[in-house]
């Protein structure tokens, strides 16, 4: 989208210094804007508001969560999705005819240009064929390996050392921490489209404000491991396997430092892997006080005995039956050795990494064949 902070109306009243070379009699005169102008503070918001606006008057819902997400359902169950970021505007979906009036729409009110189906957005790019669509980072990670002059290292097989603990250095050798906090930050990014690197980086990630050598370290070495196949990505196909799944696992008290435990899960909805994360328990310091008006839930909770026949248990115990009799839920047991979310909570030796990371259906089409 052209101009878009240019010529967008105002809600407050804004005014200016008279620009250089104006009539010296006008000094003492100040210049109320009309219009928006680049560089004014208000400008993406009054863009942002009138594109909202125009969006909404054709239909489209606004996300709660994320506002810069509108969605509109068409009567036969396909979907037209608007993402916008800045002056770009993605429009995913399977709704072709209502794209297409969107588009035509769009540009009766503002200046825009088609630059066709999405190739490159925000250092992701992303690669179609008949069997799918693949978004990887590979320009980011070899910016970021030239960035730090190991473009010529050895590869890693592993982001991490198995069952490395990664606590404070007996060699506390300070690093620069700006540096440190810019490396990490781009390797949260990087995560979005490589999880296998996710627990590695939420580990460094923990030292931000303290970096040393030792933790710096474990940064060369995910870097080390980008380096091995930097094209790398994930790949979403059209599957005929209609179902979600979940891997879960939790470390606990894995943490060195001060032995929190660790949580985290893939979620694939038709054999694809849509959602991970990964996340520390954070110790509260002091008694949190939980506020309860039934006395026998109380008693309960702090009888070590366990009441199988209560109904507090009982209902709990209850809804997931309910649940997996109606074939709404079931729970399969998973072997350690294929518990998917162990790439979440800990270092895994060379071959175990390999095989999970394998079901995370992430392909590098770099890749020489």
């Amino acid at each position: 989208m052209k101009n878009t902070f240019l010529n967008r109306d105002l809600e407050e009243e804004v005014y200016m210094d008279t620009p250089l070379g104006f009539d010296g009699n006008y000094d003492s005169k100040v210049c109320k804007l009309r219009k928006s102008l680049y560089g004014l503070k208000q400008s993406p918001k009054a863009w942002f508001d009138k594109f909202a606006q125009s969006a909404k008057k054709q239909g489209y819902k606004q996300g709660e969560t994320y506002h810069t997400l509108f969605v509109k359902f068409s009567s036969g169950g396909k979907i037209a999705i608007l993402i916008v970021y800045v002056d770009d505007i993605i429009l995913p979906g399977d709704d072709l005819i209502e794209m297409d009036r969107l588009k035509r729409s769009l540009a009766t009110k503002f200046e825009i240009k088609d630059l066709g189906s999405l190739k490159y957005f925000l250092g992701m790019e992303v690669a179609r064929s008949k069997k799918g669509i693949v978004v990887s980072q590979m320009k980011y990670v070899l910016d970021l390996l030239k960035e730090t002059g190991i473009s010529g290292c050895k590869p890693s097989k592993t982001p991490m050392e198995p069952n490395f603990r990664l606590g404070d250095s007996d060699k506390k050798v300070p690093v620069d921490t700006t540096r440190y906090q810019r490396l990490v930050g781009k390797l949260i990014y990087l995560s979005h489209t490589q999880p296998d690197i996710a627990f590695a980086v939420s580990v460094v990630s923990q030292f931000m404000h303290s970096p040393y050598e030792k933790h710096l370290e474990v940064i060369y070495q995910i870097l080390r491991y980008l380096k091995s196949t930097p094209g790398k990505g994930l790949f979403f196909m059209k599957n005929e396997q209609r179902g979600v799944e979940a891997y879960t696992n939790v470390d606990w008290f894995g943490l060195v430092t001060d032995r929190r435990s660790t949580t985290g899960y893939y979620t694939f909805v038709w054999g694809n892997l849509v959602t991970w994360r990964k996340e520390l328990r954070q110790p509260i310091e002091g008694t949190m006080k939980l506020y309860c008006d039934n006395k026998a839930a109380i008693s309960i909770a702090h009888n070590p005995i366990q009441h199988d026949k209560t109904k507090h248990v009982e209902i709990d115990r209850q809804s997931i039956k309910e649940k997996l009799e109606t074939g709404v839920l079931c729970m399969p047991f998973v072997p350690t050795t294929q518990q998917i979310a162990n790439i979440l909570t800990k270092g895994l030796i060379k071959p175990n990494f390999e095989f999970l990371t394998s079901k995370l259906d992430m392909i590098d089409i770099y890749a020489p064949t």
